[in-house]
């Protein structure tokens, strides 16, 4: 099942993210076996000017909060965990893991985004 968000920007960046990196291996396969694509994926490090567009930032663990917060005070009330429907549930980083860890991420980050559908 794919999540779609028709009506809504969607911007993907990471806290200590290098720019205009690749997707990792191990996520473009994953992402195929899904029919997705990851191919021109590219990184980007979480910035004041993505902050102060994002209406709602989503992080996958509760210390990513305290993190954003610290560097981006403007963002106070709009940080929330992905998997805050999905009983607050924490996503690991699945980077230099096995295609199994990065599957199970695919999973969990799907149920999260099932779960924001109704509520964004």
């Amino acid at each position: 099942m794919q999540v779609h968000f028709p009506d809504k920007t969607i911007h993907s960046a990471g806290i200590i993210a290098k720019n205009d990196m690749p997707a990792y291996e191990s996520a473009i396969r994953i992402a195929e076996q899904h029919n997705l694509s990851l191919q021109n994926h590219q990184s980007r490090r979480l910035s004041h000017e993505l902050c102060k567009k994002a209406d709602l930032i989503l992080v996958m663990e509760h210390a990513h909060i305290d993190k954003i917060h610290q560097q981006f005070p403007e963002t106070r009330g709009k940080v929330m965990l992905f998997g805050q429907w999905l009983n607050k549930t924490e996503i690991p980083d699945p980077h230099k893991r096995s295609d199994e860890m990065f599957e199970h991420v695919y999973q969990l980050m799907e149920k999260a985004a099932i779960a924001w559908q109704g509520k964004i």
